[in-house]
């Protein structure tokens, strides 16, 4: 792997060249958006009155980081304690415990792109119904109870492995689902042609995974790098996870010197800014699904096995449609008449459409990291003497939080984002 892909695919590469596009902001240079800073003081006052109303004036310790976890427990259900029970009463000890959880949130973060505006999934043996990723949430926990990611299903203990996901076909996926001509879902081929090339990266990489491809063996390797210190270290962990993902997103999109590169496109505004020919200066990385999948893999190594994270600092906002859509809807963005129009034109409705590889949604994505670590710092400023809260913990309780509820008042129909990005599945 030569030096500007193994850059491209580091978090530092993130933030160092969305920096470079906040600073084209500042300028009033951006190709598709205007910047209104002024709005910004709103926004950090908004979103840390959404934080205070739901957890102070003495709660916030308790907010959960941002990741899968708290998903599976929608509607106040504790699935994921009820499961985790049954499991120690059969013996089941914290290390295997964290590998199941693991299995778990490992192919339900991967499933956790937009689900679209109409697709509805009803918890089997209740009348409780959800949607988004709440929905996915529950959707993917009983398909893993099932068995249906693994290749034995002969009743033994929930588990995923390699030739299980490798076997998994789009119809398992779209019953498991509940998806129907009347109940729709987006990119079902996609997401399961994921689950498909996870399975065979799994099983390429036996040396973390091992011979059965388990995303749970995870957790051995590790503890095995950690040795007798109780930090694990979120670099070494996203070499691993970048070593095994990249080969598994859709093969058409940007590669650098014939290496594949995921969730990282080139930006004209990178280009204009770096006047430079070579393509690898005007990429701007954002491998979102890792880092969501890393936020949410870090929780039970720290619930489960007491695990503290070093390095966790590196980790970015995650910029998707409810981030980004805060921003939109609150005025701090907005997108110049010529890309507005063009959007429109694709979409025929009142809200424009890009498809996701669109440099105007690239250059949306970049802007999004640049703001929430403004945002980041004065929601901080507004908290209570004493109250320190983490990026993850600022995105669950505060920005991704906040981005829905505004989508929810603003468009309550459909509670879909300002700007709509055709989704394959396999990115929001």
């Amino acid at each position: 792997m030569d030096s500007q892909v193994k850059y491209l695919l580091s978090l530092q590469a993130i933030r160092d060249r969305a920096k470079i596009v906040g600073e084209v902001a500042k300028a009033g240079n951006l190709t598709h958006f205007d910047l209104h800073e002024d709005k910004l003081d709103d926004v950090a006052d908004f979103v840390t009155s959404v934080i205070k109303r739901d957890f102070g004036p003495d709660k916030f310790d308790s907010i959960p980081p941002h990741g899968r976890w708290q998903h599976f427990e929608v509607g106040g259900v504790p699935r994921v304690a009820d499961m985790t029970e049954e499991w120690k009463k059969g013996g089941c000890d914290d290390v295997e415990l964290t590998r199941r959880l693991i299995d778990l949130f490992f192919v339900s973060v991967l499933l956790d792109a937009g689900a679209g505006d109409h697709w509805r999934y009803v918890e089997p043996g209740t009348s409780r119904t959800y949607e988004r990723s709440e929905g996915i949430a529950v959707a993917s926990l009983y398909m893993f109870k099932a068995l249906d990611f693994a290749a034995s299903k002969d009743g033994s203990a929930p588990r995923v492995d390699g030739k299980g996901l490798e076997q998994l076909t789009t119809e398992a996926l779209t019953t498991g689902f509940q998806v129907s001509d009347s109940n729709p879902m987006l990119g079902m081929e996609s997401r399961a042609g994921l689950l498909r090339s996870l399975g065979k990266s799994l099983l390429a990489h036996s040396d973390v995974f091992g011979t059965e491809g388990r995303p749970g063996n995870l957790v051995d390797h590790m503890l095995k790098t950690a040795g007798d210190s109780p930090k694990l270290d979120i670099l070494i962990f996203w070499d691993v996870l970048q070593t095994l993902l990249i080969p598994i997103w859709p093969q058409d999109r940007t590669t650098v010197n014939g290496f594949p590169i995921g969730d990282a496109w080139t930006l004209s505004t990178l280009q204009k800014q770096t006047k430079s020919s070579d393509t690898a200066d005007y990429i701007q990385p954002f491998h979102k699904l890792t880092q969501w999948l890393t936020y949410s893999l870090m929780v039970p190594f720290q619930r489960v096995l007491g695990k503290q994270w070093v390095n966790a600092e590196f980790l970015t906002a995650l910029p998707e449609y409810r981030n980004g859509g805060l921003f939109v809807d609150l005025g701090v963005l907005s997108l110049k008449k010529e890309t507005l129009d063009r959007g429109l034109q694709a979409s025929g409705h009142s809200l424009p459409l890009f498809d996701a590889g669109d440099d105007v949604i690239v250059e949306w994505r970049a802007m999004t990291l640049v703001l929430i670590d403004i945002l980041y710092k004065k929601i901080l400023e507004r908290m209570d003497s004493g109250v320190s809260l983490s990026m993850a913990q600022v995105l669950e309780a505060g920005t991704w939080k906040s981005g829905r509820e505004v989508a929810a008042q603003r468009r309550p129909e459909t509670k879909s984002s300002p700007i709509i990005i055709k989704s394959d599945g396999t990115v929001f």
